[in-house]
This record gives structure tokens, C-alpha cells and sequence, in this order.
């Protein structure tokens, strides 16, 4: 048989031509003309109610005019450094002398992080606001942890994940209330009654996947939120439940008073005490769910999830019950949700169903994906940067929101798996193996 000799056939493939001028200036045309579609009427024209009722407006253009110019010739930079970076993909940047010394800072990130955290209220003791933000940024890494077993390790999208945070509190509240239980007694039950709705939420939507799911459990967090609403003879409808007791250290109690933890050490009163000591409890709280989440993934169900995850036909082909393997990692993120909620109910001493809006659910989803789905330590990091960036600008007013979710967008483009996005298998043979950088997005395995 004959070889060809046709160079074209012998001949490498060759390598994508970069985009001339004209497409660069296409495309930020286009993004030009999308920014000023968008941002027309929330900075160009800007209205009020006036004194006497009337609608009151104001032109802003010259600022239209510079956010405009700004993303036009912001999107020809950007094309241009992909052109400039795009064909030293596979080259790295990073001397290979500190390639060590990264490595052994990332090893070590995490239990400095810790270890920060327990320091917290030592270092900021007198300074009530840090610590009222260290306990929400807490409260909402356990939220995201719990939500991470459904979303990162399952790959079941979930939007109503509220609904269990809602479940949570409410029956806290209500036996608590009720029964008079004490919060040690009220959590773990609170976390059994959410597991079950969370098995209940599983039953309906085992056959759905991807965008259906996604309606069906943001329909789930809706239908929560106006039970909780509408039957106001047990929840108290739209005014809530008051007087929810405050939690205990193991039946003392954190008052002034002669039988309280203060009288018993001998130390003198102070009312930062009941706070120092909800950080810690929340502290314990996540980092109970850290170790569940760590070792459950070790385990044969675990790497249910993660097969489920990556494909679930290939699932069902090796004889994994996708049943429940499904049940299971809604049951899981649901009895941590419904621990939060217990927690934020104790912390708060009033509820309402004002508090469980499809806004938590979209908050708590955005941190998992932001932070990397099935990444510990990337959710972790992205509850610290969005619940602690609310607070950072909000200075700027009505423009907090747009300058946040800029910063969201630019970090979905650079980084579309996260900050911490990995694949990293639970199971490996002898040792772990990165994997081609051909076969990822981002260049890395």
C-alpha cells in the first residue's frame, strides 16, 4: 500500500490563529453596548418620590458615559492578554526554587486559618462588631458546608436548601418554647427533623436532574416559607417566634446571677461572655461538619456521591443504587442545615419567616460555587470574602451591590471551577496522580 505523501495529511495540526483587531473591537462593542442596556437606568437616570408625592428625576450621564468606556476598553485588555497569555498555557510562571515553599504554604494554610479563628475572640475580645460578624461568617461556612455534600459532592443543583435552615430553627424554637427543652437536647432533634424533610424533598425529584431539579427545590423553599407564613396558630405566622431561649454551657447558665458560669469561675459578669461563648459553639458546630463531610467522602457512600456526581449512568451501570445514594446526600446536607438553624434561632431569639427567603438560598449556593464545588477550604474562604465583603463595602452605598457583583463575574471568568476548584479523588491506587493539564480547563489537574 501506498504512503501518502500529501504534506498536509503528514503535517501537524496547527495552532489556532489569534483573533485579528476587527474581533477584538466586535466583541467589545458588544460588551460596551450590554453595559449600557444595563446600567442606563440604574445610574443614567436616577429617580425619588418628592416632597409632595411627585416623581422627582436626574440625568447622570457623564457616569454612564464612563462605566461604558470603561468596560469597552476594559474588554480590548482582556482579549488581549488571553492572546498574549493563551499560547504559554502549559508554561509555569513560578520558579521552580519556590515552587516548595508554595506548596508547604498551602499544606499549612488551612490550620493557621484554624487556628486564626480560634483566636478570634482572644484577639478581639472588647470588639463586639468582629465578633458579631466572625459568628455569621461561621454560620453561613457550616450552611455551605452543608450544602456542599448535595452540590459539590452529589452534583445535585439544589435552590431550596433554606428550607432545611428554616426547619431547623422552627423546631428549635417550638419544642424549646414548648416543652421547655434546653438547646443540647433541641439540636440534635432539630437535625433529625430536618434530615427527614430533606428524604422527603429526595422521594419527588429522583428521576429529575440539572435545570428540573433545580425548579422543583426552589419550589420546596417557597412552599416552606409559606407554611411558615400561613399557619399561624404554631409558627406565629408573619410575627414570628419570641422569646426563644438562650443556649446553656451544659445547663449553666450565662446570666448574672448566683447560679451563673461568671459566679461559679468567680470572674466578674460581662455580657461579651454569652457572645464568646455562640462563636465557639458555631465554631464546634462547622467544624463537626468539616469532619463528617471528610470522612463520609473516605467512605463507600461517599464515592457513590462522587461517581453520581461525575456521571449517573455510568452510576446505575455499576450497580450503585442511585436511590439512595441520592436520599442519603439530601438527608446528610439537610440534618447540618437544620443544625445551623438551630443555632442562628438560639443566637437570635426571634424568628421569622422574613428570615428564610429564596436570598439565603441563592447567598449560601454562591459561596459553594465560588468557593469550588467539593472543596472544604474553598467555601470556607468564599463565606469569609462574601459575607465579610458586604460588610467592606458598605460604605458605598448603592453602588455595594454592583461593585460585588462585578467582582463575582470577573471571578467566574478567570476562575470558572472556583477558587479551590478540584477533582481530587477519594480513593487513588499507591499514590495520587494530577492529571494532564490537556484535560482540564484551567491547565492544572
Amino acid at each position: 500500500m501506498a504512503r501518502s505523501t500529501d504534506p498536509a495529511i503528514r503535517a501537524p495540526k496547527a495552532a489556532a490563529a489569534p483573533h485579528g483587531i476587527a474581533f477584538i473591537l466586535k466583541k467589545s462593542f458588544i460588551s460596551a453596548l450590554v453595559a449600557l442596556v444595563l446600567f442606563s437606568l440604574m445610574i443614567g437616570i436616577r429617580t425619588e418620590a418628592g416632597p409632595e408625592g411627585q416623581l422627582i428625576y436626574w440625568t447622570r450621564f457623564g457616569d454612564l458615559a464612563a462605566i461604558v468606556a470603561s468596560v469597552f476598553f476594559g474588554s480590548i485588555i482582556v482579549e488581549l492578554l488571553r492572546q498574549w497569555i493563551g499560547p504559554s498555557k502549559g508554561i509555569s510562571f513560578i520558579p521552580e526554587s519556590a515552587s516548595g515553599t508554595i506548596a508547604t504554604t498551602r499544606r499549612f494554610f488551612a490550620p493557621a486559618l484554624l487556628v486564626f479563628a480560634a483566636l478570634v475572640p482572644v484577639i478581639f475580645y472588647d470588639q463586639r462588631y468582629i465578633l458579631d460578624l466572625g459568628i455569621l461568617v461561621l454560620t453561613y461556612v457550616m450552611l455551605g458546608w452543608g450544602l456542599n455534600i448535595v452540590v459539590g459532592l452529589a452534583g445535585l443543583l439544589d435552590l431550596g436548601y433554606v428550607a432545611f435552615y428554616a426547619v431547623g430553627a422552627y423546631s428549635y424554637a417550638l419544642l424549646a418554647t414548648t416543652f421547655d427543652l434546653s438547646f443540647w437536647v433541641c439540636l440534635p432533634l432539630a437535625g433529625i427533623l430536618a434530615a427527614f424533610w430533606g428524604v422527603l424533598l429526595g422521594f419527588p425529584v429522583l428521576r429529575l436532574r440539572g435545570d428540573y431539579l433545580a425548579i422543583v427545590t426552589l419550589a420546596f423553599g417557597e412552599i416552606i416559607r409559606l407554611i411558615l407564613l400561613n399557619w399561624q396558630h404554631v409558627t406565629g405566622g408573619p410575627n414570628g417566634i419570641t422569646g426563644i431561649p438562650r443556649p446553656s454551657f451544659f445547663g449553666i447558665p450565662l446570666t448574672n446571677t448566683d447560679d451563673g458560669l461568671a459566679a461559679l469561675l468567680g470572674i466578674e459578669f460581662s455580657t461579651t461572655h454569652r457572645v464568646v461563648f455562640l462563636f465557639y459553639l458555631i465554631l464546634a458546630l462547622a467544624l463537626l461538619t468539616n469532619w463528617v463531610t471528610i470522612r463520609l467522602r473516605r467512605l463507600p457512600i461517599g464515592r457513590a456521591w462522587e461517581a453520581l456526581r461525575e456521571d449517573e449512568v455510568a452510576c446505575r451501570s455499576l450497580g450503585i443504587n442511585t436511590t439512595t445514594t441520592k436520599l442519603t446526600a439530601f438527608a446528610t446536607g439537610a440534618m447540618f442545615g437544620g443544625f445551623a438553624g438551630a443555632f442562628f434561632a438560639t443566637r437570635q431569639g426571634f424568628i421569622s419567616p422574613e428570615s428564610f427567603t429564596f436570598h439565603e438560598s441563592a447567598l449560601v449556593l454562591a459561596i459553594v460555587v465560588l468557593g469550588g464545588m467539593g472543596s472544604q477550604l474553598g467555601v470556607a474562604l468564599a463565606a469569609l470574602a462574601m459575607i465579610g465583603g458586604f460588610e467592606l463595602f458598605r460604605g458605598l452605598e448603592q453602588f455595594r451591590m454592583l461593585v460585588f457583583g462585578s467582582a463575582m463575574v470577573l471571578l467566574m471568568i478567570w476562575r470558572p471551577r472556583g477558587l479551590i476548584g478540584h477533582r481530587a479523588p477519594s480513593v487513588f491506587l499507591e499514590k495520587p496522580t494530577e492529571i494532564s493539564s490537556a484535560m482540564v480547563k484551567e491547565g492544572h489537574g
